[in-house]
């Protein structure tokens, strides 16, 4: 093991952190009382935290317990919508012509699978949502299966097309395995190459679709440069696919015991897992190194292999 030395005055300015199965374990109601403390105590030390999350803004209320400070800075469905204190500093839609062209592959080619629209507003905390599908049953087969069953979404109308408003948040739904929906993802690349699909996290049945071009990674280096930092100022936290671009692009990536292999083996330092509160632990940690000026113990030591030794 060695002690990574860290060199003048750089220490952790802004914590994004992937939500589901990273800050919040999976089956809990949203994140913690130490959690929110954390949060707290970073705050009151002049630094930033943000969520970097699929979901919408409005879905921040519930997971944080109406504490609207702990999300008034981050990036929201997969890093397209961006505020800092409060406010929009950018967004990044979805072409809509490119979504039609996917939900009609999804009309031809399955009968289980389908485009799921999310309708924002100008504000971007509205929360309703619509089906492309003009076959209800479709929609059933999806949300019945073993892998969605627990999830909501069944609830949102059908229409036969994308609507013509700004789309920053969409997936698609579907009863199929995660090995078959892999196969699909190939297929859906050749024929809509203007969109990327992304699973959201290891577990569910769904996924997250989003620009070509945009990212996780791409809204931390907007979010970092609207706070003035520069990158070994910000730390990610993560542990799934469409962490991933977020993982790459910023030096201190952290990696939850829980990640998969993928995020595992990019991700700089890593922690224990989702279920013991570790993100928490590490918020407490960084909060309290902004008296000294000083790099959490997380980040300072690696293994001979070059991997951050957990320490939260």
């Amino acid at each position: 093991m060695v002690t990574v030395k860290m060199t003048g005055d750089l220490m952790i300015k802004l914590v994004l952190t992937d939500m589901d199965d990273t800050l919040i374990p999976a089956g809990h109601d949203g994140a913690s009382d130490y959690v929110i403390e954390g949060i707290h105590a970073m705050q009151a030390a002049g630094l930033h935290f943000g969520p970097v999350s699929g979901r919408q803004p409005s879905a921040m209320g519930w997971m944080f317990k109406n504490r609207s400070e702990c999300y008034s800075t981050g990036a929201f469905c997969n890093g397209q919508v961006m505020f800092v204190d409060g406010e929009v500093v950018a967004s990044h839609a979805t072409d809509n012509a490119a979504l039609m062209r996917l939900a009609d592959y999804l009309e031809q080619e399955t009968d289980d699978t389908y485009l799921k629209v999310y309708s924002l507003g100008d504000d971007f905390w509205n929360n309703d949502a619509y089906c492309v599908t003009s076959d209800p049953e479709r929609v059933r087969r999806a949300m019945e299966s073993g892998g969605n069953a627990w999830l909501k979404g069944e609830e949102a109308p059908c229409r036969p097309v994308v609507d013509d408003a700004p789309v920053y948040k969409a997936n698609i739904w579907s009863a199929r395995s995660r090995e078959e929906l892999a196969g699909l993802r190939e297929r859906v690349a050749a024929e809509v190459p203007e969109l990327s699909l992304v699973f959201p996290n290891n577990r569910v049945r769904l996924f997250d679709i989003l620009p070509a071009d945009w990212d996780k990674g791409c809204a931390a280096l907007e979010l970092a440069r609207a706070l003035g930092l520069t990158l070994d100022e910000v730390a990610v936290f993560g542990d799934s696919d469409n962490d991933l671009p977020m993982i790459d692009a910023v030096p201190n990536s952290v990696a939850v015991a829980n990640a998969n292999e993928a995020v595992t083996a990019a991700a700089r330092w890593h922690i224990g897992a989702a279920a013991d509160d570790t993100v928490a632990g590490a918020l407490h940690q960084i909060a309290a190194c902004a008296a000294t000026g000083e790099m959490p113990s997380f980040m300072r030591q690696m293994d001979t292999a070059g991997f951050g030794v957990t320490n939260v």
